[in-house]
C-alpha cells in the first residue's frame, strides 16, 4: 500500500493531471462550495490556510497542481472560481520553482483573467474570500510586478527572452496594474459590497501603498493609507499580520525618505513591540504555522535596522524603551550596535543600514528591447535612492556634532561654537545654525502639523547662542506592558512547578 502511494505520489509530480487522488478531489470541491455556495469564513479558513499546504506538501512539493480543466467537473466549471484556483496553483509554483519567463508572462495572464473576471462578475455577493486569501492575492500581484520589473531591465538576457519581451509588450505595464488596484478599490468602496469584494479593496489599498513605495512616490504612498483610516478599514488590515507589517514597513520608508522622523518611528515601534512580544509569549506561533519564517524574521530584522537609524537621526523624536534584555532598544544595540558606532565614530555606516532595510526599489519603464541595455540598469532606482538618503545623511552629520556642542551648553558665543565646528565664517555658521533647525523641522500626525524633533531648543541674541535643554515627555505605557508580561512570565513558571507530596 505504501509503495503504491508513494507510486502516485510520483505519477502526480511527473504529471499533474495523470491522476487526481480524492483528497485532492475533496479539496477542490470543498474549496469551491465554501467560496461559491455555503460561504463559511471558517471553513475556508480551514481548507485554505491547512488543507492546501498539507496537499501540495505531499503531492505537489517541488512541481505544479493539476491544470484548471483537471478539476473543472469538482466546481461545475465554474469560471470565476476556476480562476481564483489558477491563481493560488500559479503562486504555489512560483514559490517552489526556479521561475522562467513564461512563468512570468502566465502569472500576467492568470491575473488579468481574475481581476476581469471579478470586476464582471454579475452576481458579486456570491463569493467569499477571507481576509488572508485576498492578502494574499493582491500581496502577491504587486510582488510579481516587482520582479518582472527587475527582470525586464536586466542587461544579461537571452535572445529568445528579448524576443518575448518585445512581443509581449504589454505585459505588466504600470497603467494596468494601477488600473485593476484602483478599481478594485472603487468596487470595494460600494455600501453594499459583499465581503470578498471589501476584503480585496481593502488589500489592494494595502497593496498600492506598498507600489507606491518601490515606485518611491512616497506622498502617494501615505495618501493611500489615509484611504484606510476614512473607510475604517484597519480591523480587517489587523486580522491579516503580513498585510500589518507590510503596511506599516512601506509607511515608515516613506515617512522617512519624507523626513518624518518621529511618525516613521511611532509606527514601527508599535509594531516592533507587538512582535517581540508575540514572539515571546507564543503567541504568534499560529500567524506563522506553515509559512516561511525566515521572511518574516528578516522583515522583523529590516524594520529594526529602520529604527536604529530614526534613533540616531532623531533622538528627541524616537524615545524607545531600552531598559531589559527583552526591549526593542536593546534588540537594536544587541543586531546594529556595530554600524551605529562606526556612525558615532564619524566613519559611514548609514548606507549599509539603509540598503539592508529599504525595499528593492524599481523602474516601471519599459525599455527599448532592440538595443543593449545599459549595466546594472535593474538596480538604478534602488541606487538612486539609497544615494538620495546618503546626501541627506550627509547634510545630517555636521549638523549633529553641532547639535552635541550645543547640549553641553546653557549659552556659548556664536565665535567659540563656530570654532567648535570648524567654521570660520560667521554668516557660514549662522546659516549652520537655521539649517539645523529647518532639518529637524517636520509633519508629524494625521493633520501634518510642523513640529521640532530636536531634543534641544536654542536661539541666537547678539553674538551668544542661548540654549534649554528639552524636557522629553515620559512615556510609561511600554514599562508597565514590559513588567506584565514579566509578571506573566513568572506566574507561568510557577504553574508548571510541580510539588511532590512526602
Amino acid at each position: 500500500q505504501k509503495n503504491k502511494e508513494k507510486h502516485n505520489i510520483q505519477k502526480m509530480s511527473d504529471d499533474p493531471d495523470a491522476c487526481l487522488p480524492a483528497p485532492l478531489k475533496d479539496f477542490v470541491f470543498d474549496l469551491h462550495d465554501s467560496a461559491r455556495r455555503s460561504m463559511i469564513e471558517n471553513e475556508q479558513g480551514a481548507l485554505y490556510n491547512g488543507t492546501f499546504r498539507e496537499l501540495s506538501s505531499k503531492y505537489f512539493a517541488t512541481s505544479a497542481w493539476p491544470s484548471e480543466d483537471a478539476i473543472s467537473s469538482e466546481c461545475g466549471g465554474d469560471h470565476l472560481f476556476l480562476a481564483l484556483y489558477n491563481e493560488l496553483t500559479h503562486r504555489h509554483l512560483h514559490s517552489v520553482s526556479r521561475i522562467q519567463l513564461r512563468d512570468r508572462l502566465n502569472g500576467w495572464r492568470v491575473y488579468t483573467d481574475l481581476f476581469d473576471r471579478l470586476i464582471a462578475e454579475p452576481n458579486k455577493d456570491e463569493l467569499c474570500i477571507i481576509p488572508v486569501w485576498a492578502f494574499d492575492i493582491m500581496h502577491e500581484f504587486v510582488y510579481q510586478f516587482q520582479g518582472f520589473c527587475q527582470f525586464r531591465t536586466n542587461e544579461k538576457k537571452k535572445e529568445d527572452d528579448l524576443a518575448q519581451m518585445s512581443a509581449n509588450k504589454d505585459a505588466w505595464t504600470i497603467e494596468k496594474v494601477m488600473y485593476y488596484l484602483y478599481k478594485l478599490i472603487e468596487i470595494s468602496s460600494d455600501e453594499n459590497a459583499s465581503s470578498a469584494y471589501k476584503n480585496l479593496g481593502v488589500f489592494a489599498v494595502v497593496a498600492l501603498s506598498r507600489l507606491e513605495c518601490l515606485l518611491a512616490d512616497y506622498n502617494e504612498c501615505l495618501s493611500a493609507v489615509s484611504t484606510l483610516e476614512s473607510r475604517g478599514a484597519m480591523e480587517i488590515v489587523d486580522s491579516v499580520l503580513p498585510a500589518k507589517i507590510s503596511l506599516v514597513y512601506h509607511v515608515a520608508v516613506a515617512y522617512l525618505m519624507l523626513r518624518r522622523y518621529k511618525d516613521a518611528a511611532n509606527a514601527l515601534e508599535e509594531i516592533c513591540v507587538e512582535l517581540q512580544r508575540g514572539l515571546k509569549t507564543g503567541q504568534l506561533r499560529s500567524h506563522l504555522a506553515g509559512t516561511d519564517q525566515s521572511q518574516f524574521f528578516k522583515q522583523f530584522d529590516r524594520m529594526l535596522a529602520l529604527l536604529a537609524i530614526l534613533t540616531h537621526i532623531s533622538p528627541a523624536g524616537v524615545a524607545i524603551e531600552s531598559s531589559g534584555r527583552d526591549s526593542i532598544g536593546y534588540m537594536i544595540r544587541d543586531k546594529f550596535g556595530a554600524q551605529l558606532l562606526k556612525i558615532e565614530g564619524g566613519e559611514e555606516g548609514y548606507e549599509d543600514l539603509f540598503a539592508y532595510a529599504c525595499p528593492k526599489f524599481i523602474d516601471p519603464a519599459i525599455p527599448d528591447y532592440s538595443k543593449p541595455l545599459p549595466p546594472n540598469l535593474n538596480q538604478e532606482t534602488y541606487n538612486i535612492q539609497i544615494r538620495h538618503f546618503m546626501n541627506e545623511m550627509a547634510q545630517q552629520q555636521s549638523l549633529r556634532k553641532l547639535r552635541s556642542y550645543m547640549k553641553l551648553y546653557s549659552s556659548i558665543g556664536t565665535d567659540k561654537l563656530a570654532a567648535f565646528n570648524d567654521c570660520a565664517n560667521a554668516s557660514e555658521f549662522s546659516s549652520r545654525l537655521l539649517s539645523l533647525k529647518h532639518k529637524m523641522s517636520q509633519k508629524e500626525g494625521p493633520y501634518g502639523n510642523f513640529v521640532s524633533a530636536l531634543d534641544i531648543h536654542y536661539y541666537v541674541v547678539g553674538d551668544k547662542v542661548h540654549i534649554d535643554e528639552y524636557r522629553q515627555q515620559r512615556r510609561f505605557g511600554s514599562a508597565f506592558l514590559g513588567q506584565i508580561a514579566q509578571c506573566e512570565e513568572i506566574a507561568k513558571e510557577l504553574e508548571s512547578i510541580v510539588i511532590e507530596s512526602k
